[in-house]
């Protein structure tokens, strides 16, 4: 599994008083089993280009292929497209509907026209792999759950589409610390055990930095910079000119190098940080 993004452009409104440029000319590949960390302040088009990935906004020029297949030529089926990409939007539970977990799960599951075995299997192992036990939430509500195990039903029923590709759109926006790890951590778990593309946007610069295995910058409808975590990170001054940040173990780090000239440290977490500061407070001038 593949995506490959080829000068795409969206225009909100053309010809009228209010057009707007959402996407100039974004290009860039992912390969499989990648995670890409999206990060853009807002109206930066991240969300119009997540949307263009799942089919469901036409571009008003540019391609893009899954797999190999063009999905904007007009020739893709849009439903076998979104069964291969799996669109979690920002606060999924607020989309719960149906009057248990079992049901609102089997949703995408039943619209395919799986038999209920099949329904059945494919609802216990999303739930699994969100991290909740199946006989004790199947024949609760969805609305009688806590705000983070909401979120965790309403990213099952995704995932029980199969998608080879899953995009996340703020997975951890709204929730408290506790509940903020353990979505990360579910999220790490749906990835390594489904083997699939992730594409995972946040303001978290933190959560980008340790979850992704390429960064792409949005700024004013363009991909202006990718490339690693560490790649994209070494540019703070040019982040923070479009109202970026680095990840805070970063910004503590290059603080201390303003102060400390011998003190070299590129730590992107806050483990990598204390371990540069140990590190050097051990060392032999010191």
């Amino acid at each position: 599994m593949s995506i490959s993004v080829k000068n795409l452009n969206y225009i909100y409104n053309p010809g009228m008083p209010g057009e707007t440029v959402a996407l100039s000319d974004v290009s860039f590949d992912v390969a499989d089993d990648t995670v890409l960390g999206i990060i853009g302040h807002t109206g930066s088009g991240k969300s119009t280009l997540l949307q263009t990935l799942n089919g469901l906004i036409k571009p008003t020029s540019g391609e893009i292929y899954i797999d190999g297949e063009c999905i904007t030529d007009g020739k893709a089926k849009m439903t076998e497209i979104r069964r291969k990409v799996g669109l979690v939007f920002q606060y999924p539970e607020y989309q719960l509907f149906e009057e248990t977990v079992r049901k609102d799960v089997a949703f995408g599951p039943k619209n395919l026209g799986l038999d209920e075995a099949e329904q059945e299997a494919r609802v216990k192992k999303a739930v699994g792999l969100v991290g909740l036990d199946y006989d004790e939430i199947k024949d609760l509500s969805p609305f009688e759950l806590s705000g983070g195990m909401k979120r965790r039903v309403a990213i099952a029923g995704v995932i029980a589409m199969d998608p080879k590709i899953l995009i996340l759109d703020e997975p951890t926006a709204g929730l408290d610390p506790a509940a903020h790890r353990d979505i990360l951590a579910m999220v790490k778990r749906i990835h390594e055990e489904m083997g699939i593309i992730l594409i995972f946007v946040s303001h978290n610069m933190a959560d980008i930095a340790e979850m992704s295995d390429r960064v792409m910058v949005m700024n004013g409808g363009k991909a202006v910079l990718s490339g690693t975590p560490a790649e994209v990170f070494s540019n703070g001054e040019a982040l923070s000119e479009m109202g970026l940040g680095v990840p805070p173990a970063r910004e503590i780090t290059e603080i201390i190098k303003k102060r400390e000239p011998r003190f070299v440290s590129e730590a992107l977490s806050a483990d990598e940080a204390a371990r540069d500061i140990r590190l050097y407070l051990e060392g032999p001038d010191r």
